[in-house]
């Protein structure tokens, strides 16, 4: 069975950092694009991050540029997300995607229908 489970969140002060990670079980992810999306309480679920298949190319919103970094480890079958300088307007649900037939790019974030997502992991940031 196809799986993905994030796991890395949990409660932080302002300011501080938490780091994802997205473990990947029933298949490969050499060859998928590998994104984060995230839902925050009011606002509709978005994709903040993504990488592509090889690693070579990355993607971020701007809410969380120079803030945020993804990478991969294709030999231990996972996606980090290391988050900096959180602020309370991160908080939300974090939730890793994957599909085979993506190419990471800004259009692929702004696109729901990834083919595979985990449970999901709290993220949540005190003022």
């Amino acid at each position: 069975q196809l799986h993905l489970a994030e796991s890395g969140g949990g409660s932080v002060q302002s300011g501080g950092s938490l780091r994802l990670s997205c473990t990947a079980s029933g298949f490969s992810l050499d060859n998928y694009a590998v994104g984060w999306f995230r839902q925050v309480p009011g606002r509709e679920r978005e994709g903040i991050s993504c990488i592509s298949f090889g690693g070579g190319t990355t993607n971020y919103i701007d809410d969380v540029e120079g803030r945020f970094t993804i990478s991969r480890d294709n030999s231990k079958n996972t996606v980090d997300l290391q988050m900096n300088s959180l602020k309370p307007e991160d908080t939300g649900v974090y939730y890793c995607v994957a599909d085979p037939d993506y190419f990471c790019s800004a259009f692929a974030l702004r696109v729901r229908e990834w083919q595979y997502w985990g449970q999901g992991t709290q993220v949540t940031v005190s003022s």
